[in-house]
C-alpha cells in the first residue's frame, strides 16, 4: 500500500512538472526576443525606395521635375490673360490723315494706318516676360511650349524604348541568325549620321505642306525609328546572360511559351537598367527636340516649344544682345529639364546597383 501511494505521489509530481515544462516552452515560443522586436523584414521595393530617396540629387531631380510640370501644365489655367498664340496689338497707331496731289492736279486724301504689333516689349505687370518679336506673350508661350517638348520627349522615349526591348529580346534569346540579321540593321542604322537625316526628313515634310501642329510629332517619331539600336544592344547583352540561368532552363521544362518566357522572366529582370537607360534619354531627347528647333525643323510658328523660342537668335544678334528676356528663360527650362531626368537617372542607377545595398 505504501509503495501505490509512493507511485501515485511520484506521478503526480511528473504530470506537474510536465505541464509546467509546456507552459514554460509555450511561452518561449510564443514570445519575441529583444532582437526579433528590432528586425523587420523589408520588401524589395521599399528598399528600392529608401536607397532611391536617400539621395539629394534624386529629390532634387523630382522636385525640378514636377516644378516644371505644374508649370506647363497648370500654369496656363491660372495664367489665361494671354493664348499661345495670340498676339499683343496694343501698340497700333493711327496717324492722321493727309492729302496727296496727284498728276491731274487734283488732291486726294490718305490715312495711313499703323496695325503694327507691340513686339519686343519689356517685362511689364502685363507682360511679365515681356514679348517676343512677334508680339506673343513669352511667359505664355514657355508654358505651352513646355507642354510640347515634355510630351515629344516622353513620347520619343517610349517608343524607342519599346522598339529596343522587342527587337533586343528576340535577339539575344535566339540568336544565331535572327540574332546577326537584327544586329547588323543595329550597326547600319547606328552608321547614319542623324543630324543631316534630319534636316533631310524635315525637308520633305515641310516641302509637302504637313499641318504645324503635327510636324514636330513625324519628326521626332521618325527619330525614334533611328534611335533603338542602343536600348537593343543593352536588352540583348542582358538577355544572353540571363537565358542560361536555372529559373529559365525550368521555364522551358515547364513548357511554357516563347513570349512568356521573354516577357515574363527575362525583361522584367532585366528592368532596372532599362528604367535607367529611359530616364537618361529623356534629357536626350528634349535636346534634339530643342537642337531641331533651332535650326528651323522644329514646331512652325504661331506654335512654341523651347527650341522654337531659342531659334530667333541665329536670325536675329540685336535680340541676342538686347533681349534676353526672349530667349533666356526657354533655355533655362531646358538646362533644368536635362538637369532633373540626369539627377533622376543617377538616383535610379544608385539606388539598383546591387553592390550598394545595405
Amino acid at each position: 500500500m505504501e509503495e501505490k501511494k509512493e507511485l501515485e505521489i511520484v506521478s503526480e509530481e511528473l504530470e506537474e512538472a510536465t505541464s509546467v515544462v509546456r507552459a514554460e516552452t509555450v511561452d518561449v515560443e510564443d514570445s519575441e526576443s529583444p532582437l526579433d522586436k528590432n528586425v523587420k523584414l523589408m520588401s524589395p521595393t521599399r528598399m528600392l525606395l529608401r536607397r532611391f530617396f536617400r539621395s539629394k540629387l534624386s529629390i532634387t531631380g523630382i522636385i525640378m521635375l514636377v516644378a516644371l510640370f505644374l508649370f506647363c501644365w497648370v500654369g496656363p489655367v491660372v495664367y489665361t490673360q494671354w493664348g499661345e498664340i495670340e498676339t499683343d496689338r496694343t501698340g497700333a497707331v493711327d496717324y492722321a490723315p493727309f492729302e496727296v496731289e496727284c498728276e491731274s492736279g487734283d488732291f486726294i486724301q490718305v490715312i495711313v494706318t499703323n496695325n503694327g504689333i507691340n513686339a519686343l516689349a519689356k517685362p511689364s505687370a502685363e507682360h511679365i516676360l515681356g514679348t517676343d518679336e512677334q508680339g506673343m506673350d513669352i511667359f505664355t508661350r514657355l508654358m505651352y511650349g513646355g507642354r510640347l517638348s515634355l510630351t515629344i520627349s516622353f513620347l520619343a522615349v517610349f517608343v524607342t524604348s519599346a522598339l529596343g526591348i522587342v527587337l533586343g529580346g528576340i535577339s539575344g534569346y535566339y540568336g544565331g541568325a535572327v540574332d546577326n540579321i537584327i544586329m547588323r540593321i543595329c550597326d547600319m542604322l547606328m552608321c547614319l549620321p542623324t543630324l543631316p537625316l534630319m534636316l533631310i526628313i524635315g525637308t520633305v515634310l515641310e516641302s509637302n505642306d504637313v499641318p504645324s501642329e503635327y510636324y514636330i510629332y513625324l519628326l521626332m517619331g521618325l527619330l525614334s525609328l533611328f534611335s533603338w539600336p542602343g536600348m537593343a544592344r543593352l536588352v540583348r547583352g542582358q538577355i544572353l546572360y540571363l537565358r542560361e540561368q536555372e529559373y529559365m532552363v525550368a521555364a522551358e521544362a515547364m513548357g511554357y511559351s516563347t513570349v512568356r518566357r521573354i516577357f515574363k522572366h527575362l525583361i522584367p529582370n532585366i528592368l532596372p537598367q532599362i528604367l535607367v537607360s529611359m530616364t537618361m534619354s529623356l534629357g536626350s531627347m528634349i535636346l534634339y527636340e530643342s537642337t531641331l528647333s533651332y535650326l528651323g525643323l522644329g514646331v512652325k510658328i504661331p506654335y512654341a516649344s523651347w527650341g522654337t523660342m531659342i531659334e530667333v537668335i541665329s536670325k536675329r544678334s540685336d535680340i541676342l544682345q538686347n533681349n534676353f528676356n526672349v530667349w533666356g528663360p526657354p533655355g533655362v527650362c531646358i538646362i533644368i529639364a536635362v538637369l532633373a531626368f540626369n539627377f533622376i537617372g543617377d538616383g535610379l542607377r544608385d539606388a539598383l546597383d546591387p553592390k550598394q545595398r545595405r
